[in-house]
């Protein structure tokens, strides 16, 4: 690379721009001034010619050495210097944190990871490929800001939302809480969202520009990638829909969210389970869950889909749950036929090492280290109950590669974080990634598939 370098003409370009490092320009400049009776610069002086020599010696070097570099390297050190940055957020109100994290990658500024998946961690879900089981929890990007970007960092899937019918600005503030030596967040944002209109606006604007470079791409390699990728990217997108809280109807708000959302999502969630929405939660109960489920598959069903049919319905719970309450809920799922099941949405909960924290008495929903067991114990209770037949996304407490692998065992058939990211930032993915890779391998796995539900059987 570097003797290319020198036989291109950039090389000439770059000396040009710095030839009065021999005087020359300096000696052409003095005549010119001379000529209209101008007073003469003087030269550079040798120190100076020395230390112009230097920085383009350095910047030649440092090109060449970078062009030598293979993209994974390059791309890892990306991601590791996250790591640097990371800290500083961490110095900031913990809302404050997280839109100045969202504008960042709405923006661009976050690493894009050029690396391919491991092949083990590939997995078949409701027909699409994931390349990863890792997913971004909804919470993040509540209001579909960053999709590209967020799926650009290498997540098999990332999920919006929780998006309303209408506009609402959730809780007063504050209203998000780190404990960051438990690695837990206490929220009661309560659907905080800009609405389906606006979501609806940017999702239309990420679909087109997927379908156009579809269209316009001529590579195999990129036509691979779009049969396997999403409506929006490469990886798969999720849109979270909620209620609003002066709702007295909350089927109508799903309902509206499927008619104006759902040809934009690779599959869509029912939120029932957010424990900052009054009333919310009574929605998993038995016969509330049935008439709700069956008005939204009729809403989505009623629609006109191309080939590929229209999107998975799935519903996310609450790990706040009794025996009961999970054998009902399961029986409306098989019955029903619904897609899949998330468990579990934040805990009202203070297990420990919270409960004698004192930010435990802050209302609102637990998430992080904390939930890991119980929301892990839900996943395997819920997939013991529904035969194995429904494919369950575990959530709850993950932050490592081993973390992911347990609920993988206990059931899930994918995943996915957010507490952790929040902590850990983007280099947290590819290590999540290839420590989970490393435990399929060691235990003789030999797909992401096979794992599942291995602690069940």
């Amino acid at each position: 690379m570097a003797a290319r370098f020198w036989r291109s003409p950039a090389r000439n370009e770059l000396l040009n721009k710095f030839k009065f490092a021999d005087g020359s320009a300096t000696r052409r400049l003095s005549t010119a001034h001379g000529a209209a009776g101008g007073p003469k610069p003087a030269h550079l002086s040798k120190k100076g010619r020395l230390l112009t020599g230097a920085m383009i010696g350095l910047v030649i070097a440092g090109g060449a050495y970078v062009s030598t570099i293979d993209e994974a390297t390059y791309c890892g050190w990306l991601f590791k210097a996250t790591r640097i940055v990371n800290p500083f957020f961490a110095l900031l109100d913990a809302e404050l944190a997280h839109r100045l994290a969202v504008s960042a990658a709405a923006h661009g500024f976050v690493p894009r990871e050029k690396r391919p998946d491991p092949a083990i961690l590939g997995v078949d879900v409701w027909g699409r490929r994931f390349t990863n089981p890792i997913g971004l929890a909804a919470g993040f990007d509540k209001n579909a800001e960053a999709v590209e970007s967020l799926l650009g960092l290498g997540f098999g899937f990332v999920e919006v939302g929780s998006v309303t019918p209408m506009p609402q600005d959730g809780n007063p503030k504050p209203r998000i809480f780190r404990l960051p030596k438990e690695g837990a967040i206490i929220n009661r944002c309560g659907f905080n969202s800009e609405g389906i209109v606006v979501v609806a606006k940017r999702l239309g604007a990420q679909h087109g520009k997927r379908k156009m470079e579809e269209t316009s791409s001529t590579s195999p390699s990129l036509g691979e990638e779009g049969k396997h990728g999403g409506k929006a990217g490469p990886g798969i997108l999720g849109v979270n829909l909620g209620k609003n809280k002066t709702s007295e109807d909350a089927a109508s708000d799903y309902v509206q969210g499927v008619h104006t959302l759902s040809q934009y999502a690779d599959y869509l969630v029912i939120n029932i389970s957010s424990p900052n929405t009054p009333g919310l939660r009574k929605l998993q109960g038995r016969k509330q869950l049935k008439d709700l489920v069956r008005k939204v598959q009729a809403a989505r069903d009623e629609m006109q889909w191309a080939e590929d049919g229209p999107p998975p319905l799935v519903v996310k719970i609450a790990p706040d749950l009794s025996k009961e309450d999970l054998e009902d809920i399961a029986a409306v799922a098989l019955a029903l036929h619904i897609d899949g099941l998330i468990i579990s949405n934040t805990t009202v909960s203070r297990p420990e090492p919270v409960n004698s924290h004192p930010l435990a008495g802050e209302p609102g929903g637990l998430s992080g280290k904390p939930l890991f067991e119980m929301s892990t114990n839900i996943l395997k209770e819920m997939y013991i109950l529904t035969l194995g037949k429904i494919p369950l996304i575990g959530v709850g407490g993950i932050s490592s590669g081993e973390d992911a692998y347990k609920k993988i065992r206990s059931g899930a058939t994918l995943v996915q974080l957010y507490t952790a990211f929040a902590y850990g930032g983007p280099a947290l993915i590819p290590e999540i990634k290839a420590e989970l890779a490393e435990c399929l391998k060691r235990d003789g796995f030999k797909s992401t598939q096979e794992a599942v539900g291995a602690d069940c059987k």
